[in-house]
């Protein structure tokens, strides 16, 4: 796939970022430096679109003539909103929740297109479930380092975080942070003449 303008990803998401060069596209990385604080009292998925729309639009007013990417991830467990874990402990504290149940993934995306005045937001949700964790398996997900970057405290695309998870509802690619799918209708449907198939 390629792109009749840059495209730029406003998040310093290495999963995002490689996703998009799976998908052959050549990107900029500039990332958006916005506070992502969340409101506990907004729908997870006005929460997601929001925060991408705030990532788009903070880059896209500094970079007018190419097309800007946001996109924002969050775990919803029973009605409680888990973002990053602020450390070790916290992580082990989500991993432990989450632990037998399941719970949804809600990422969002924002497209923009200053030059003509274009932009588009969306959001994909997916069910996941998690089998029965041990602490031995906890301690040593959590002395990777890997969860301390990622909503609920895991990654489904790691080693330790793809063999928690015993279902998925939905899109994997939501799961991993940037749903591929709903991307390339976006920019099929929204964006037709800046994609080159």
């Amino acid at each position: 796939m390629k792109l009749a303008t840059d495209l730029i990803l406003a998040s310093e998401s290495p999963r995002r970022r490689d996703l998009l060069s799976q998908l052959g596209l050549k990107i900029r990385v500039v990332p958006s430096g916005i506070c992502e604080k969340i409101d506990a009292n907004v729908a997870p998925h006005n929460i997601v679109q929001d925060l991408a729309l705030k990532k788009a639009l903070a880059v896209s007013r500094r970079e007018s003539t190419a097309l800007t990417l946001g996109a924002d991830t969050i775990v919803v467990h029973d009605g409680n909103v888990l973002g990053k874990p602020c450390d070790a402990d916290h992580a082990r504290m989500m991993l432990r929740r989450l632990s037998g149940t399941t719970h949804t993934v809600y990422t969002g995306i924002a497209l923009i297109h200053p030059k003509t005045e274009r932009q588009s937001v969306a959001c994909e949700a997916a069910s996941v479930t998690f089998g029965q964790l041990s602490e031995r398996a906890i301690e040593a997900y959590v002395a990777t380092g890997s969860p301390l970057d990622k909503a609920g405290g895991y990654g489904i695309q790691n080693d330790w975080g793809s063999v928690f998870v015993s279902r998925i509802d939905g899109d994997y690619y939501t799961v991993v942070g940037l749903p591929l799918h709903r991307l390339y209708v976006i920019l099929r449907d929204d964006f037709p003449d800046l994609l080159i198939v």
